[in-house]
């Protein structure tokens, strides 16, 4: 296993993902991001059913990183309660590994 984590949330537009994903890299929380979109999510909220179209944003980050992405993401984002999810990178090409780990490095 890895100590890497993907870390995914969405945003209404393609406008706020670039904005979320771009300080993210900037402040070297995330080496990289892939935002995707639009995407169809079904989900509940606030009591009711809803349905809408998103745009979903795909980190890249280490497990010691990932607290300040969660905390930066949290407070940036447009939304007062962002789905913030981080799923484990089990395995990756060596090289892909390695280019995570030094891109958040803090300098």
């Amino acid at each position: 296993m890895t100590d890497c984590v993907q870390v995914s949330t969405a945003t209404a537009t393609r406008d706020e993902a670039l904005t979320l994903a771009g300080e993210a890299v900037q402040q070297r929380l995330a080496a990289g991001a892939q935002i995707v979109g639009p995407v169809v999510s079904v989900f509940w909220h606030l009591g009711e059913q809803g349905t809408g179209e998103e745009w979903q944003l795909l980190l890249k980050t280490t497990m010691d990183r990932y607290p300040e992405l969660e905390a930066y993401l949290l407070d940036s984002h447009p939304w007062d309660n962002p789905e913030v999810c981080a799923v484990p990178i089990v395995l990756g090409a060596d090289r892909c590994i390695e280019w995570v780990q030094k891109s958040v490095e803090p300098s």
